[in-house]
Protein backbone atom coordinates (compact mmCIF):
# COMPACT_ATOMS: atom_id res chain seq x y z
CA UNK A 1 0.00 0.00 0.00
CA UNK A 2 1.03 3.63 -0.49
CA UNK A 3 1.85 5.64 2.47
CA UNK A 4 -1.10 8.15 1.56
CA UNK A 5 -3.20 5.24 0.65
CA UNK A 6 -6.94 5.68 2.61
CA UNK A 7 -8.32 2.31 3.91
CA UNK A 8 -11.78 2.64 5.41
CA UNK A 9 -13.68 -0.87 6.43
CA UNK A 10 -17.63 -0.50 5.71
CA UNK A 11 -20.19 -2.53 7.47
CA UNK A 12 -23.96 -2.80 6.01
CA UNK A 13 -26.72 -3.67 8.41
CA UNK A 14 -29.63 -1.48 7.07
CA UNK A 15 -32.22 -4.61 6.30
CA UNK A 16 -31.64 -8.08 5.16
CA UNK A 17 -27.81 -7.58 3.72
CA UNK A 18 -25.23 -8.28 5.90
CA UNK A 19 -21.96 -6.59 4.03
CA UNK A 20 -18.58 -5.76 4.96
CA UNK A 21 -16.12 -4.18 2.87
CA UNK A 22 -12.73 -3.02 2.68
CA UNK A 23 -12.37 0.59 0.22
CA UNK A 24 -9.24 2.11 -0.90
CA UNK A 25 -9.30 6.09 -1.69
CA UNK A 26 -13.02 6.20 -2.07
CA UNK A 27 -12.65 5.08 -5.45
CA UNK A 28 -10.86 1.35 -5.38
CA UNK A 29 -13.30 -1.46 -3.38
CA UNK A 30 -10.45 -4.31 -2.55
CA UNK A 31 -13.72 -6.51 -0.89
CA UNK A 32 -17.19 -6.21 -1.07
CA UNK A 33 -18.52 -9.19 0.71
CA UNK A 34 -22.56 -9.60 1.23
CA UNK A 35 -25.03 -12.14 3.17
CA UNK A 36 -27.96 -12.34 1.49
CA UNK A 37 -31.02 -13.46 4.10
CA UNK A 38 -33.33 -13.10 0.64
CA UNK A 39 -34.16 -16.81 0.89
CA UNK A 40 -35.29 -16.80 4.26
CA UNK A 41 -37.75 -13.95 4.49
CA UNK A 42 -39.72 -15.26 1.23
CA UNK A 43 -40.83 -17.49 3.00
CA UNK A 44 -42.41 -14.78 4.77
CA UNK A 45 -43.04 -12.78 1.40
CA UNK A 46 -41.08 -10.12 2.95
CA UNK A 47 -38.24 -8.81 5.44
CA UNK A 48 -39.38 -10.07 8.80
CA UNK A 49 -37.21 -7.29 11.14
CA UNK A 50 -36.70 -9.63 13.99
CA UNK A 51 -35.23 -12.11 11.91
CA UNK A 52 -33.02 -9.88 9.69
CA UNK A 53 -31.37 -8.70 13.10
CA UNK A 54 -30.81 -12.51 14.37
CA UNK A 55 -29.26 -13.24 11.36
CA UNK A 56 -27.20 -10.29 11.11
CA UNK A 57 -25.71 -10.71 14.32
CA UNK A 58 -24.95 -14.66 13.59
CA UNK A 59 -23.21 -13.00 10.40
CA UNK A 60 -21.41 -10.03 10.82
CA UNK A 61 -17.89 -11.20 12.22
CA UNK A 62 -17.87 -13.67 9.25
CA UNK A 63 -18.40 -11.03 6.57
CA UNK A 64 -16.02 -8.81 8.33
CA UNK A 65 -13.71 -11.25 8.31
CA UNK A 66 -13.95 -12.26 4.63
CA UNK A 67 -13.63 -8.46 3.77
CA UNK A 68 -10.59 -8.51 5.74
CA UNK A 69 -8.87 -11.17 4.08
CA UNK A 70 -10.16 -10.81 0.30
CA UNK A 71 -8.63 -7.49 0.64
CA UNK A 72 -5.17 -8.75 2.14
CA UNK A 73 -5.22 -6.34 5.15
CA UNK A 74 -5.99 -6.42 8.91
CA UNK A 75 -7.66 -4.09 11.42
CA UNK A 76 -4.44 -2.65 12.04
CA UNK A 77 -3.59 -1.42 8.60
CA UNK A 78 -7.32 0.50 8.69
CA UNK A 79 -7.55 4.39 9.14
CA UNK A 80 -11.31 4.37 9.70
CA UNK A 81 -14.76 2.69 10.07
CA UNK A 82 -17.48 3.59 8.12
CA UNK A 83 -21.46 1.94 9.51
CA UNK A 84 -24.66 3.03 7.97
CA UNK A 85 -26.90 4.17 10.74
CA UNK A 86 -29.61 4.83 8.98
CA UNK A 87 -32.36 4.79 7.40
CA UNK A 88 -33.66 1.38 8.15
CA UNK A 89 -34.85 -1.46 10.42
CA UNK A 90 -33.62 -0.27 13.77
CA UNK A 91 -32.72 -3.56 14.99
CA UNK A 92 -30.88 -4.52 11.82
CA UNK A 93 -28.71 -1.08 12.06
CA UNK A 94 -28.05 -1.37 15.52
CA UNK A 95 -26.10 -4.98 14.98
CA UNK A 96 -23.62 -2.72 12.05
CA UNK A 97 -23.51 0.20 14.62
CA UNK A 98 -22.70 -1.42 17.97
CA UNK A 99 -20.23 -3.91 15.72
CA UNK A 100 -18.32 -1.07 14.58
CA UNK A 101 -18.34 1.10 17.93
CA UNK A 102 -16.40 -1.83 19.16
CA UNK A 103 -14.23 -2.12 16.31
CA UNK A 104 -13.41 1.95 16.06
CA UNK A 105 -13.19 1.52 20.26
CA UNK A 106 -10.79 -1.52 20.23
CA UNK A 107 -8.82 -0.27 17.84
CA UNK A 108 -8.50 4.00 18.48
CA UNK A 109 -9.95 4.36 15.13
CA UNK A 110 -12.34 7.23 13.71
CA UNK A 111 -15.90 6.47 13.66
CA UNK A 112 -17.76 7.71 10.92
CA UNK A 113 -21.97 7.19 10.63
CA UNK A 114 -22.72 6.68 6.75
CA UNK A 115 -26.96 7.99 5.41
CA UNK A 116 -27.99 5.07 3.73
CA UNK A 117 -29.24 6.70 0.69
CA UNK A 118 -25.91 8.55 0.59
CA UNK A 119 -24.25 5.55 0.00
CA UNK A 120 -26.27 4.55 -2.81
CA UNK A 121 -25.48 8.06 -4.40
CA UNK A 122 -21.34 7.28 -3.90
CA UNK A 123 -22.03 4.10 -5.51
CA UNK A 124 -21.71 5.28 -9.14
CA UNK A 125 -17.76 6.91 -8.16
CA UNK A 126 -16.90 3.01 -7.89
CA UNK A 127 -17.06 2.81 -11.70
CA UNK A 128 -16.70 5.78 -13.12
CA UNK A 129 -13.42 7.07 -11.78
CA UNK A 130 -14.58 10.39 -14.07
CA UNK A 131 -17.93 11.28 -12.41
CA UNK A 132 -17.38 13.96 -9.95
CA UNK A 133 -20.25 16.79 -8.50
CA UNK A 134 -22.60 18.19 -9.92
CA UNK A 135 -24.82 15.71 -11.33
CA UNK A 136 -28.47 14.83 -10.88
CA UNK A 137 -29.09 11.27 -9.21
CA UNK A 138 -32.19 9.62 -8.81
CA UNK A 139 -32.68 7.49 -6.13
CA UNK A 140 -34.91 4.09 -6.85
CA UNK A 141 -35.27 1.61 -3.74
CA UNK A 142 -37.94 -0.39 -1.98
CA UNK A 143 -37.97 2.19 0.58
CA UNK A 144 -37.31 5.79 -1.17
CA UNK A 145 -37.50 7.28 -4.31
CA UNK A 146 -35.66 10.64 -4.73
CA UNK A 147 -34.59 12.94 -7.36
CA UNK A 148 -31.45 15.25 -5.78
CA UNK A 149 -28.94 17.36 -6.95
CA UNK A 150 -25.59 16.35 -5.94
CA UNK A 151 -23.67 19.70 -5.43
CA UNK A 152 -20.29 18.43 -3.58
CA UNK A 153 -19.23 14.85 -2.20
CA UNK A 154 -22.02 14.89 0.95
CA UNK A 155 -24.26 18.28 0.13
CA UNK A 156 -27.23 17.14 -1.86
CA UNK A 157 -30.60 19.48 -2.56
CA UNK A 158 -33.63 17.23 -3.12
CA UNK A 159 -35.61 18.60 -5.98
CA UNK A 160 -38.58 15.34 -5.54
CA UNK A 161 -39.56 12.58 -3.88
CA UNK A 162 -42.20 10.08 -3.96
CA UNK A 163 -45.50 11.31 -2.21
CA UNK A 164 -46.59 7.86 -0.85
CA UNK A 165 -45.22 4.37 -1.86
CA UNK A 166 -41.43 3.88 -2.98
CA UNK A 167 -41.06 2.63 -6.46
CA UNK A 168 -39.48 -0.69 -5.38
CA UNK A 169 -42.63 -0.96 -2.91
CA UNK A 170 -44.76 -0.72 -5.00
CA UNK A 171 -42.91 -3.60 -7.23
CA UNK A 172 -43.26 -5.58 -4.25
CA UNK A 173 -47.09 -5.10 -3.45
CA UNK A 174 -48.20 -5.75 -7.11
CA UNK A 175 -45.70 -8.98 -7.53
CA UNK A 176 -47.61 -10.23 -4.36
CA UNK A 177 -50.94 -9.43 -5.81
CA UNK A 178 -49.87 -10.79 -9.10
CA UNK A 179 -48.96 -14.23 -7.13
CA UNK A 180 -45.35 -13.58 -7.94
CA UNK A 181 -43.90 -13.41 -4.40
CA UNK A 182 -40.83 -11.98 -2.58
CA UNK A 183 -39.13 -10.26 -4.30
CA UNK A 184 -40.93 -8.42 -6.16
CA UNK A 185 -38.58 -6.15 -8.78
CA UNK A 186 -36.67 -8.93 -9.89
CA UNK A 187 -39.30 -11.04 -10.55
CA UNK A 188 -41.88 -8.52 -12.07
CA UNK A 189 -38.92 -7.16 -14.40
CA UNK A 190 -37.66 -11.19 -15.55
CA UNK A 191 -41.94 -11.75 -16.27
CA UNK A 192 -42.40 -8.71 -18.22
CA UNK A 193 -40.26 -9.95 -21.31
CA UNK A 194 -42.95 -12.02 -21.79
CA UNK A 195 -45.54 -8.99 -21.52
CA UNK A 196 -47.00 -6.61 -23.63
CA UNK A 197 -46.30 -3.05 -22.00
CA UNK A 198 -48.72 -1.74 -24.10
CA UNK A 199 -51.57 -4.23 -23.00
CA UNK A 200 -52.87 -2.39 -20.51
CA UNK A 201 -53.54 1.24 -19.65
CA UNK A 202 -52.02 2.06 -16.10
CA UNK A 203 -51.95 5.40 -14.71
CA UNK A 204 -48.95 7.67 -14.68
CA UNK A 205 -49.69 10.07 -11.52
CA UNK A 206 -47.99 13.45 -11.77
CA UNK A 207 -48.12 15.90 -8.60
CA UNK A 208 -49.32 19.42 -10.05
CA UNK A 209 -47.31 21.92 -7.68
CA UNK A 210 -44.09 19.54 -7.83
CA UNK A 211 -42.93 18.74 -10.79
CA UNK A 212 -40.05 16.40 -9.63
CA UNK A 213 -42.17 14.70 -6.75
CA UNK A 214 -43.20 11.29 -7.67
CA UNK A 215 -46.28 8.82 -6.81
CA UNK A 216 -47.03 5.24 -7.07
CA UNK A 217 -50.05 4.46 -4.72
CA UNK A 218 -52.84 5.21 -7.73
CA UNK A 219 -50.67 2.91 -9.73
CA UNK A 220 -50.79 0.43 -7.21
CA UNK A 221 -54.29 0.28 -6.22
CA UNK A 222 -54.92 0.81 -10.26
CA UNK A 223 -53.48 -2.80 -10.75
CA UNK A 224 -54.66 -4.32 -7.81
CA UNK A 225 -57.70 -2.87 -8.94
CA UNK A 226 -58.15 -4.41 -12.51
CA UNK A 227 -56.59 -7.75 -11.12
CA UNK A 228 -60.10 -8.22 -8.77
CA UNK A 229 -62.09 -6.74 -11.00
CA UNK A 230 -60.99 -10.19 -13.44
CA UNK A 231 -61.16 -12.19 -10.81
CA UNK A 232 -64.61 -11.54 -9.79
CA UNK A 233 -66.08 -11.66 -13.45
CA UNK A 234 -64.49 -15.31 -13.74
CA UNK A 235 -61.95 -13.72 -16.72
CA UNK A 236 -58.20 -14.79 -17.19
CA UNK A 237 -55.51 -12.50 -16.69
CA UNK A 238 -52.23 -12.59 -18.97
CA UNK A 239 -49.87 -12.32 -16.07
CA UNK A 240 -46.66 -10.91 -18.10
CA UNK A 241 -48.97 -7.99 -19.60
CA UNK A 242 -49.79 -7.06 -16.08
CA UNK A 243 -45.96 -6.88 -15.31
CA UNK A 244 -44.64 -5.23 -18.38
CA UNK A 245 -47.58 -2.67 -18.47
CA UNK A 246 -47.27 -1.72 -14.78
CA UNK A 247 -43.72 -1.63 -14.90
CA UNK A 248 -43.57 0.56 -18.12
CA UNK A 249 -45.70 2.68 -16.15
CA UNK A 250 -43.39 3.15 -13.18
CA UNK A 251 -40.74 3.19 -15.46
CA UNK A 252 -42.15 6.13 -17.65
CA UNK A 253 -42.38 8.66 -14.46
CA UNK A 254 -39.09 7.66 -13.30
CA UNK A 255 -37.51 8.46 -17.10
CA UNK A 256 -39.49 11.86 -17.53
CA UNK A 257 -39.14 13.19 -13.94
CA UNK A 258 -35.09 12.64 -14.75
CA UNK A 259 -35.00 14.17 -18.25
CA UNK A 260 -37.59 16.95 -17.15
CA UNK A 261 -34.98 17.76 -14.30
CA UNK A 262 -31.90 17.58 -16.50
CA UNK A 263 -33.51 19.91 -18.86
CA UNK A 264 -34.53 22.40 -16.09
CA UNK A 265 -31.66 22.55 -14.90
CA UNK A 266 -29.04 21.95 -17.50
CA UNK A 267 -27.73 19.07 -16.50
CA UNK A 268 -25.88 16.77 -18.50
CA UNK A 269 -24.47 14.54 -15.77
CA UNK A 270 -27.58 12.09 -14.50
CA UNK A 271 -26.88 8.80 -12.16
CA UNK A 272 -29.49 6.34 -11.00
CA UNK A 273 -28.74 4.39 -8.13
CA UNK A 274 -31.06 2.15 -5.36
CA UNK A 275 -32.12 -1.43 -5.74
CA UNK A 276 -34.50 -0.53 -8.61
CA UNK A 277 -31.79 1.13 -10.72
CA UNK A 278 -30.83 -3.01 -11.23
CA UNK A 279 -33.99 -3.21 -13.25
CA UNK A 280 -33.12 -4.01 -17.05
CA UNK A 281 -35.53 -2.09 -18.38
CA UNK A 282 -35.48 0.88 -16.68
CA UNK A 283 -31.97 0.84 -17.40
CA UNK A 284 -32.31 0.94 -21.11
CA UNK A 285 -35.08 2.96 -21.26
CA UNK A 286 -32.83 5.68 -19.23
CA UNK A 287 -30.22 4.95 -21.51
CA UNK A 288 -32.27 5.88 -24.56
CA UNK A 289 -33.53 9.08 -23.19
CA UNK A 290 -30.45 10.42 -22.02
CA UNK A 291 -28.89 9.43 -25.51
CA UNK A 292 -31.76 11.42 -27.07
CA UNK A 293 -30.97 14.42 -24.92
CA UNK A 294 -27.22 14.15 -25.12
CA UNK A 295 -26.98 13.24 -20.76
CA UNK A 296 -24.15 11.30 -19.78
CA UNK A 297 -25.54 8.57 -17.68
CA UNK A 298 -23.68 6.76 -14.86
CA UNK A 299 -25.53 3.76 -13.56
CA UNK A 300 -23.75 1.47 -11.22
CA UNK A 301 -23.53 -2.60 -11.97
CA UNK A 302 -26.10 -4.70 -10.75
CA UNK A 303 -24.01 -6.10 -7.46
CA UNK A 304 -23.82 -2.20 -6.26
CA UNK A 305 -27.48 -0.95 -6.71
CA UNK A 306 -28.48 -3.40 -4.29
CA UNK A 307 -27.46 -3.12 -0.79
CA UNK A 308 -23.96 -3.31 -0.58
CA UNK A 309 -20.89 -1.89 1.79
CA UNK A 310 -18.73 -1.05 -0.32
CA UNK A 311 -20.78 2.14 -1.63
CA UNK A 312 -21.21 3.13 1.95
CA UNK A 313 -17.20 2.75 2.61
CA UNK A 314 -16.96 5.52 -0.39
CA UNK A 315 -19.45 7.30 1.39
CA UNK A 316 -17.30 7.70 4.39
CA UNK A 317 -14.52 8.07 2.82
CA UNK A 318 -15.50 11.51 1.91
CA UNK A 319 -17.03 12.26 4.78
CA UNK A 320 -13.59 11.34 6.76
CA UNK A 321 -11.69 13.72 3.90
CA UNK A 322 -14.48 16.43 5.35
CA UNK A 323 -13.78 15.94 8.52
CA UNK A 324 -16.61 13.96 9.96
CA UNK A 325 -16.10 11.91 13.23
CA UNK A 326 -18.64 10.27 15.81
CA UNK A 327 -18.49 9.67 18.79
CA UNK A 328 -19.29 6.15 20.38
CA UNK A 329 -22.99 7.74 21.09
CA UNK A 330 -23.66 7.07 17.72
CA UNK A 331 -26.83 5.65 17.41
CA UNK A 332 -29.26 4.49 14.74
CA UNK A 333 -31.93 6.40 13.35
CA UNK A 334 -34.25 4.34 11.23
CA UNK A 335 -36.26 7.50 9.90
CA UNK A 336 -33.19 9.20 9.00
CA UNK A 337 -33.64 12.03 6.50
CA UNK A 338 -31.12 12.80 3.44
CA UNK A 339 -29.27 16.01 4.42
CA UNK A 340 -29.56 15.51 8.31
CA UNK A 341 -26.69 15.00 10.59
Amino acid sequence: MNEKDVLILAIESSCDETAASVVKNGRTVLSNVISSQIKLHTLYGGVVPEIASRKHIEKINQVIEQALQEAEVSLDDLDAIGVTYGPGLVGALLVGVAEAKAIAYAKHLPLIGVHHIEGHISANYIENSELEPPFLCEIISGGHTHLVMVRDYGKFDILGRTRDDAAGEAFDKVARAIGLGYPGGPKIDKLSNEGNPDAIAFPRAKVEDAPYDFSFSGLKSAVLNYLNKCRMAGESIAEADVAASFQKAVTDVLVDNAIRAARDYRMDKLAIAGGVASNQHLREAMEKACEREGITLYNPSPIFCTDNAAMIGVAAYYEFLNGTRHGLDLNAIPNLKLGER
